[in-house]
């Protein structure tokens, strides 16, 4: 099989949290304000000459139309008349390829998105090829994993992150992640939870290394499960190194630049928790180096996932060849319109026996909260 053409589809979702409104005239740049009440996410459809089709998801969120222009002016023309690898090696070297051939675009941002997107569709066909679902694809015996909640920022006042805390235990979750940075806010949602809850923290890269080491000695006593990218800039192994020495383990990863960019963080005994988010490290071929690199350094493996669209898919598969003990993370959020069957919030998730990815998109959904959609092929760039 070869690549005929790919299509480029962004899509906006209304969803609620729960939260109060936005201050008048605030501007959303990610999902910590009130202010952003829809959920992006950028698909890809890789169509074969077969006729088989293979979805990817590329990070963006806000800045999806980067990535769309990224996918549709450099990443899906290095693809288009292809073979579609049909094993694992073949497939890693196809995207390292890639990488190399775009490597002046940096190491991080929409190209290597782009790339994640392409990386995750081969890897739905790959399935396809073998007649298995990835997870299964991926050496995974479970099919059913479990979840954690994480919740968005409700701007560090205790007495509503209490609430909230309450509301995702009652919904059944025993693993929740907050989006707060202040200690009164934390220490409020520990005491509202019972002692057998695990609780964790992203704090979104705000402190230098020497703030950070205040704050993580500060959160001890919370007995908190990790403390997420606390430290500004994220690539700041030395830094993290510093705050992990205060006892309070750190995970981060999200904003590293490829699998090279966990390397640092392994090498300096950075990170207890290595994050790698699916759709923006460079796909599931990747993750996979990187969940190599974090069983060599004695380091667990949580990907990050604040998705619903084919890169929830892909990090549940990812998850569900993990550890028994590693989670799912799930926005503890209730989208208008479900883009398909997985997206239910629930402390479970089961994965789909289809082969490949198994991702199987509402074709009405899609049709309603389509923002742009293109088709790449030999010929150029087509409005569909």
């Amino acid at each position: 099989m070869k690549i005929s053409y790919v299509e480029v589809i962004r899509l906006s979702i209304p969803f609620a949290s729960d939260r109060g409104t936005a201050v008048s005239g605030e501007r959303a740049w990610n999902a910590a304000s009130a202010a952003l009440t829809q959920m992006e996410t950028l698909l890809i459809r890789v169509v074969t000459d077969s006729g088989r089709q293979g979805w990817g998801e590329g990070f963006g969120h806000l800045s999806n139309a980067v990535t769309a222009r990224a996918l549709q002016d450099l990443v899906i023309p290095y693809f288009l008349g292809k073979t579609v690898p049909t094993c694992p090696e073949t497939l890693a070297t196809l995207v390292d390829g890639a990488e190399k051939a775009l490597h002046a675009f940096g190491g991080s941002g929409p190209v290597r998105f782009a790339l994640s997107a392409m990386d995750i569709a081969l890897w739905d066909l790959l399935g396809q090829h073998h007649k298995q679902p990835l997870w299964q694809l991926l050496g995974a015996t479970r099919q059913h994993i479990a979840c954690y909640a994480s919740l968005v920022s409700y701007n560090n006042q205790p007495e509503e992150v209490a609430r909230q805390v309450k509301r995702a235990w009652q919904a059944g979750f025993r693993s929740l992640k907050l989006h707060e940075t202040h200690v009164e806010a934390i220490a409020a949602a520990r005491a509202a939870l019972p002692a057998e809850a695990r609780l964790m923290v992203d704090v979104n890269c705000p402190w230098t290394p020497e703030e950070a080491c205040q704050r993580a000695r500060e959160l001890k006593t919370l007995n908190l499960a990790w403390l997420e990218e606390p430290v500004w800039p994220p690539e700041d192994a030395a830094g993290l190194a510093r705050v992990r020495r205060e006892g309070t383990p750190i995970a981060a990863g999200e904003n590293a630049s490829g699998a090279e960019g966990f390397a640092a963080l392994f090498n300096q005994q950075a990170v207890d928790v290595a994050q790698p988010s699916v759709a923006k490290v460079g796909g599931i071929s990747a993750a996979l180096r990187i969940a190599e690199q974090a069983r060599r350094h004695k380091v667990e493996m949580v990907p990050h996932c604040f998705y619903y669209g084919a890169g929830l898919l892909a990090s549940a598969h990812l998850v569900a060849a993990l550890p028994d003990d590693v989670q799912l993370e799930r926005p503890f959020i209730h989208f208008s319109a479900r883009l398909h069957p997985q997206p239910d919030l629930s402390p479970q998730f089961s994965l789909p026996d289809i082969p490949g990815l198994g991702f199987e998109p509402d074709a009405v959904v899609m049709k309603e909260h389509t923002l742009y959609h293109r088709r790449i092929d030999a010929e150029g760039v087509h409005y569909v």
